[in-house]
């Protein structure tokens, strides 16, 4: 798992929990509670065990955790890869570009990090499906994340999964749509 994404859950917990709450949920995970480095790469297995016991302390549905973790990180992503963000470049179109301008680099500079494929197309000036491919089955973090980059952006979308291989189809299809303008 990417550093940042284990460092900014530790960030999420403590703004959802308070400072107080991430060393015994940590500890209690079986995952060492000092800070992540953002360049490092982590064993999946600690993202999973802290979102469970995330899931298990608050009493929120595991899949509604990591939509609101993912839009909690989606700022410190564009923050992070804001050097392969166009500065024309809206929600849309990072989430179309993401595989070739983000996750390519992300591989090349940091083995083991292993983002998910995003097979993203742009069916219309409005749409894009992304076809999610990834061992981890983080597809809710990915669906938090559209949401978060359109907070960012000050954009409002329609987050949808009409395919899930959760819940048995043969992959994970996210539609994000952008709202009608009130």
């Amino acid at each position: 798992m990417h550093g940042i994404v284990m460092n900014q859950f530790r960030q999420y917990v403590i703004d959802r929990l308070g400072r107080d709450a991430w060393t015994p949920l940590a500890e209690g995970a079986g995952v060492p509670p000092e800070s992540h480095r953002l360049e490092g790469v982590y064993p999946d297995e600690h993202l999973v065990a802290l979102v469970l016991a995330a899931s298990r302390r608050t009493g929120t549905p595991l899949n509604a955790l990591l939509e609101d973790f993912g839009a909690f990180i989606a700022p410190a992503l564009l923050r992070v890869y804001a050097p392969l963000v166009e500065p024309s470049w809206r929600t849309l179109d990072v989430i179309e570009h993401t595989e070739q301008a983000i996750h390519t680099v992300v591989r090349a500079r940091m083995p083991g990090a292993a983002p998910p494929a995003l097979l993203a197309r742009r069916v219309s000036p409005t749409e894009v499906h992304v076809d999610y491919r990834s061992e981890r089955g983080l597809c809710s973090l990915a669906e938090g994340i559209a949401r978060g980059m359109a907070q960012h952006f000050g954009e409002e979308v329609e987050v949808s999964q009409p395919e899930c291989a959760h819940r048995g189809d043969p992959r994970c299809l996210i539609v994000v749509r952008l709202a009608a303008a009130a």
